[in-house]
């Protein structure tokens, strides 16, 4: 409990000023394990011109989506049942990231495994959203943490992200690899 540094009661109560300040003072890893990701590019101004500066100086930076042709795909948008569908929100950040061209140190994979609890990692700092049933991200509860020892709350979650990141399959088109 000493790595929780603060808990909102949803993702949209967490201020911009904490993504702002985790993505900007993030040096060696960018971790993006949220099923679409889609709010990085509302919420977030110049994210791509960010991102492509943080990959340029050497931080590897990747995103595990889910795949928007997927049956799980398709479940979850029958849950949500809104008009912006959890296809069009990844396809949304697939177009942004191809956007960004043959980057090194950036990789994009598709995962179903982590559509009921996203985790967004910053070196030793990280964002974890777990999905409240039937609510969309933005109404789910996060918690931020950082790092303090091994096998704490946050070395849970960030082997949570890997072992799903080793199981995806690559997006075609996405960064130049590592």
């Amino acid at each position: 409990d000493r790595e929780i540094l603060a808990a909102y009661p949803y993702r949209n109560a967490c201020p911009p000023t904490v993504w702002s300040s985790l993505l900007d003072g993030a040096h060696r890893d960018i971790v993006f394990a949220g099923y679409t990701s889609y709010f990085l590019w509302q919420e977030q101004p110049r994210a791509a011109e960010r991102l492509r500066a943080k990959a340029e100086a050497g931080c590897r930076i990747r995103f595990l989506l889910g795949d928007p042709e997927s049956e799980v795909t398709r479940r979850r948008e029958a849950v949500e049942d809104v008009p912006l569908t959890v296809s069009t929100r990844i396809r949304i950040t697939l177009d942004q990231l191809r956007k960004l061209g043959q980057l090194p140190g950036l990789e994009a994979r598709f995962s179903e495994g982590h559509i009921s609890l996203s985790v967004f990692r910053f070196d030793d700092e990280a964002l974890v959203t777990p999905h409240i049933a039937d609510q969309l991200g933005h109404e789910s509860p996060l918690l931020q943490l950082r790092r303090l020892q091994p096998d704490g709350l946050f070395d849970r979650f960030a082997q949570h992200a890997e072992t799903l990141w080793a199981a995806g399959r690559p997006v075609p088109d996405v960064g130049g690899g590592s």
